[in-house]
């Protein structure tokens, strides 16, 4: 049995190191122009972004969009989702600090329909007050990431080159505590093993993905999907959206260092709140698939470390022989975070924690609390 469960881990690993995609190799990166430069054309861009109660982060994130060296047309339309602090106050200090006050549009948001969820509700009120102008491409990004000056005109250039409907970017996030060494990086390893880049970028391949907090969107491809009503009730609403947008044209989805988390996940609660917040949305609700997934992570992550530890002969060098694997295919996205190659052999206690936020999130759901964005329990009642 011991044998069987080793030979089965290390198949799982030498199949997800050759047949995913070369997911784990995080080459799917963006390459940005030289600051101040410029596409062979610029066409005209509104960044929309949503916030709510972002006091501590809002002024940072609006001088990196108003900061921009991007040659063409860009506005910015922000909307104060019924914050309880400062955070339209402070987007409007932080243009007329850089002598862009014209250039930047803060909105109130309307009260939450039935059956939207927050964000995108202050999205779609966004790209709503975007459009008055008829921008060529709406980038959509978050109150709490930081760009620096060459992002857009690099998002423009992809998506002019590749005549793309979406370019997203996944911005860096922070490592700088250890609970985010230990568990930051592994969110994009897991959520690149879900959505391999590369396939994600074939226009081929129906499986599409997006990161939320940095998408330049067509806005002719937007309109045809159905815009953001269509994607209303989402919990992973960036890769709903990249779905209908890659039934529109091809889609590019990169890892980038260019755009920067301003969010700090000091604590190991902190991170594993973020990720029950959509966790068993990806699952689609189905106590099957959630059974599934901890069987799953017990054979790829917690079996290899297990029999490496307490077995005997064969199985305990296949054991070792999975586990070494494992912590090769977390190697490049290491380097990517710029962390020792060690954390690598801490996949399996990652596997295990990622497990509880995954449970954590179906028992949310089940009671009433899923989703949670902002103070909102976003996870709709029909969908659990």
């Amino acid at each position: 049995m011991s044998i069987a469960l080793g030979l089965l881990a290390v198949t799982a690993w030498l199949y997800l190191l050759l047949g995913r995609g070369g997911f784990w190799l995080a080459s799917e990166r963006d390459v940005e122009p030289p600051p101040g430069a410029a596409p062979g054309r610029c066409p005209s861009v509104v960044a929309v972004v949503p916030a709510r109660n972002e006091a501590d982060v809002i002024e940072t994130a609006i001088g990196g969009l108003l900061g921009q060296s991007y040659a063409g047309g860009l506005r910015v339309v922000v909307v104060d989702d019924a914050s309880a602090d400062e955070t339209g106050a402070l987007a409007r200090a932080a243009a007329e600090r850089l002598g862009a006050g014209e250039r930047l549009t803060v909105i109130e948001g309307r009260p939450l329909p039935a059956g939207w969820t927050g964000k995108l509700w202050a999205v779609s009120q966004g790209v709503e007050a975007a459009s008055a102008s008829a921008p060529e491409y709406l980038w959509l990004t978050d109150a709490d990431i930081a760009h620096q000056p060459g992002v857009l005109g690099g998002l423009v250039s992809r998506a002019e080159d590749g005549r793309l409907a979406l370019v997203s970017r996944m911005a860096r996030l922070q490592t700088g505590a250890w609970p985010e060494k230990l568990l930051i990086p592994a969110f994009v390893f897991f959520f690149d093993m879900l959505f391999p880049f590369a396939w994600v970028n074939e226009p081929g391949r129906r499986i599409a993905a997006a990161a939320g907090g940095c998408m330049l969107v067509r806005r002719d491809a937007l309109v045809a999907s159905g815009g953001i009503a269509a994607i209303r009730g989402e919990i992973i609403d960036d890769c709903a959206l990249a779905a209908r947008l890659k039934a529109q044209g091809p889609i590019r989805l990169e890892l980038t260092r260019s755009s920067t988390s301003l969010r700090p996940y000091r604590s190991l609660g902190e991170i594993g709140r973020m990720v029950s917040r959509s966790a068993y949305a990806q699952l689609r609700y189905s106590p099957w698939l959630l059974a599934g997934t901890v069987l799953g992570m017990a054979l790829i992550y917690v079996a290899p470390a297990a029999l490496a530890a307490v077995g005997s002969g064969p199985a305990r060098w296949l054991g070792v022989a999975a586990w070494a694997l494992m912590a090769i295919a977390y190697q490049p996205m290491l380097r990517y975070f710029r962390l020792s190659a060690l954390w690598g052999l801490a996949l399996p206690l990652i596997g295990v924690l990622y497990t509880v936020f995954t449970l954590q999130s179906a028992i949310q759901v089940w009671r009433g609390k899923g989703g949670m964005w902002k103070g909102r329990a976003q996870a709709l009642a029909t969908q659990a």
